[in-house]
């Protein structure tokens, strides 16, 4: 890996100038409300392409524990309550099958960014070694159907089925779980596990229903319409003008193998991503030592702590992430300790972020032959300011005569969509099929976005609760007045470029509460003061952002420009802190938070 130039005091000036320039450039008043949901009108956007319902009565039985979300975490959650003896677990989920996002995510080009030996969870209990460095979205899928039949999560599934209420019981002390396919059961516990991919967004373009050519979401590909495989080969659209709107991962991905396939390809591209090598390629056991005991978990915890900012001898995986690690978590608090004071750290900072985006727009000048298509994909801004991208197949796109970009920053994005195609500008682009690879409602989904009404305790409702007072927790998995509830996800607690990582150790938490539940027949359920001591440690010592996301340019880290939501809203010291933290506080205080049954057994 080279190590970029030093950047001179007045080149940072001037880059500062221009990445401040190419910033409001992009902001939009509206904000988060330029993007509209795929539901009511929209809904067909939603529509699982890839599985039809399986007609069955409405369920009204009881389970041990209800599981909302068949992705990984989903998965992963419903693996460790079965080690631990729960035998009465459900998943419900609305795709067809487990995945999560790669049951949606199936469109051509699709690959996990995150190295797949130590993206893939479980490879040590499944003896599964992944074929390739970075796994297409078919085998990261087919690992989470792996995970299910070995822990026999099938067999009392509900797919093709939405939650839409949880309502707490206090005379039986347990969970009513309501569906929208009739089912009202019982759940001593709940654990939601609907992630933060799973519901696709829309642009809020005017005139976007007047379309009258074929149009879908990226996370829903229409292959009835285009053919082809998640290799390529789309023969459908071999005489179609393409529009694709987004340039972001997917996008990434998606518009090498359209500009292979379509007529012409029309990109629409509001911010260019970071693009940086992929290397990708086939994998054997030996390349990884999957022929020792406990390769992987070795494997994915020298990875964490590196991504981490953790002191490791030796880089396992030693790929684009491992090695820009310093740009991407020298945010975290114990960094700015190391590196003393503050403006120092800053200064450190931005020249090391400088020639790292240097060296990444000199990539698309070596790659890209056309000067002012070059100019246009230039990410200008600063390294963490989007999640970075990977390709080497991407640049070398729009070297074809049948691909054009088009930058939308000067009018804000798309201004309106006709019956017949796409405005920009002063200019129309006629077109057969438009495509929207505009990515997901980040931290949306589930509970968390309004649309599942959680009632606890006295008919309190979970949202209602925290827009009156913010959101309180205890480590981010559960909340007072809500008994037995347990949240997976991002809120209050750490996260990592390896998601699946911090899923696993929440996962492996949820059973462990449910465990001391179970062995003691109590109640989960955190006191008051247990979630003000946690919002205490998550505010000490926090890391300031708003210096950084204020300056980026928009997009769902900064919350299209408007910078971090009020308060506390991660744990501030990383996920290995973090998985320490709670593997001490299950050995030491897990009764802090059983409290004593007052009815009987259900």
């Amino acid at each position: 890996m080279t190590t970029p130039r030093p950047v001179a005091q007045d080149e940072l000036a001037a880059l500062r100038r221009r990445y401040r320039l190419e910033r409001e450039r992009r902001v939009r008043p509206d904000g988060v409300g330029q993007y509209r949901t795929a539901d009511a009108e929209f809904g067909y956007y939603a529509a699982d392409p890839y599985t039809a319902p399986a007609a069955r009565d409405p369920r009204r039985d009881a389970v041990d524990v209800a599981v909302i979300g068949g992705g990984f975490g989903g998965v992963l959650v419903g693996t460790h309550l079965r080690r631990r003896g729960v035998e009465r677990v459900r998943i419900v989920e609305k795709g067809g099958d487990v995945g999560g996002t790669w049951y949606w995510n199936r469109y051509p080009g699709v690959h996990c960014d995150v190295e797949s030996h130590v993206y893939l969870p479980l490879l040590d209990e499944t003896g599964y070694v992944p074929e390739w460095k970075y796994s297409p979205g078919d085998e990261i899928r087919r690992h989470a159907v792996r995970i299910a039949q070995m822990s026999d999560l099938y067999d009392d599934a509900l797919f093709s089925t939405t939650v839409t209420a949880l309502t707490w019981e206090e005379s039986s002390e347990t969970w009513i779980v309501d569906t929208d396919r009739g089912d009202s059961f019982r759940a001593t516990y709940v654990v939601n596990a609907t992630g933060t991919f799973s519901d696709p967004k829309l642009p809020g373009i005017p005139g976007i229903e007047d379309f009258t050519g074929h149009t879908f979401h990226t996370s829903r590909w229409d292959y009835a319409y285009t053919g082809g495989t998640p290799e390529g080969g789309m023969t459908g659209l071999a005489d179609k003008r393409v529009g694709i709107v987004g340039t972001g991962a997917t996008g990434i991905q998606v518009i090498p193998l359209l500009a292979e396939s379509a007529a012409h390809l029309h990109v629409f591209q509001r911010t260019p991503s970071t693009v940086d090598v992929r290397n990708n390629r086939r994998t054997g056991a030996a390349d990884v030592g999957a022929d020792r005991e406990g390769w992987a978990r070795d494997r994915r915890g020298n990875y964490l702590r590196i991504v981490s900012g953790e002191a490791e001898e030796r880089d396992l995986v030693a790929d684009a992430w491992t090695g820009s690690a310093a740009l991407l978590e020298k945010l975290l608090p114990s960094f700015r300790r190391q590196a003393g004071d503050r403006a120092s750290f800053e200064a450190a900072y931005e020249a090391a972020d400088a020639a790292k985006m240097n060296e990444l727009r000199a990539r698309v000048d070596a790659i890209v032959s056309d000067a002012g298509t070059a100019e246009m994909l230039k990410p200008w801004y600063r390294y963490a300011c989007k999640r970075p991208g990977f390709s080497d197949r991407y640049y070398p796109a729009f070297n074809r005569d049948n691909v054009t970009l088009v930058d939308t920053a000067d009018t804000h994005g798309i201004e309106r969509v006709t019956e017949h195609g796409v405005v920009v500008g002063d200019t129309t682009y006629d077109l057969d099929c438009l495509i929207f690879a505009t990515g997901f409602n980040v931290g949306a989904s589930g509970i968390l976005s309004g649309r599942l009404p959680v009632h606890g305790r006295d008919g309190a409702q979970l949202l209602h609760r925290w827009a009156q007072e913010g959101p309180r927790t205890l480590h981010g998995l559960t909340s007072h007045g809500f008994p037995n509830l347990i949240l997976m996800g991002s809120l209050h607690n750490a996260s990592s470029v390896n998601f699946t990582h911090v899923l696993d150790e929440q996962a492996l938490h949820a059973a462990s509460l449910v465990a001391a539940a179970e062995a003691e027949d109590m109640l989960i359920e955190p006191s008051r003061a247990a979630e003000d001591a946690w919002l205490a440690v998550l505010a000490e010592d926090a890391p300031d952002h708003e210096w950084f996301h204020a300056e980026c340019t928009p997009g769902y880290y900064n919350h299209e420009g408007r910078g971090r939501p009020n308060g506390p809203a991660a744990y501030p010291h990383g996920a290995v802190a973090f998985h320490e933290l709670l593997d001490q506080w299950r050995r030491t205080s897990m009764g802090e938070v059983l409290r004593r049954r007052t009815a009987g057994r259900p």
